[in-house]
């Protein structure tokens, strides 16, 4: 059975083949790579992510399929904030924040909206889902 870094893996393949576009369970939905820096090994790590956005906004949620803990780029981008982003054939570098309260509510509920499946990982988590807005530096 594949593990979880060879399912990314193939993702990035296919994202970055095809200028951002995959199919699969991620088709037609907004795909980014996400590339933050490790906490303690200070090594790139580049995550394939849905997304929303919120005005010129970039929204990303760190649900981790509603598992018991943050995923890791969650700590690294918290760690390092300052990240690169690639949206289709676009690449940028942006800074992550995390969202709080009646914000953080309010863009949870966007992302559920428009992609259901956050509310079933809601509910299989205890832990409060974090909610990252991405700006653009340049």
């Amino acid at each position: 059975m594949p593990s979880f870094n060879d399912f990314n893996r193939k993702v990035i393949e296919e994202f970055r083949a095809n200028a951002g576009k995959v199919g699969g369970q991620f088709s037609g939905a907004p795909m980014l790579l996400l590339t933050t820096t490790g906490a303690k090994t200070k090594q790139q790590r580049t995550t394939p992510l849905v997304y929303t956005t919120d005005g010129r906004r970039i929204v990303i949620i760190a649900s981790y399929a509603g598992g018991p803990k943050n995923p890791a780029w969650y700590h690294n981008l918290l760690a390092n904030p300052e990240v690169n982003v690639e949206i289709g054939s676009e690449k940028f570098k942006a800074l992550a924040t995390p969202a709080s309260g009646a914000e953080r509510d309010r863009l949870f509920d966007n992302q559920v909206a428009k992609m259901p499946v956050f509310d079933e990982y809601r509910r299989k988590t205890s832990r409060q889902i974090p909610v990252l807005i991405l700006e653009r530096l340049s």
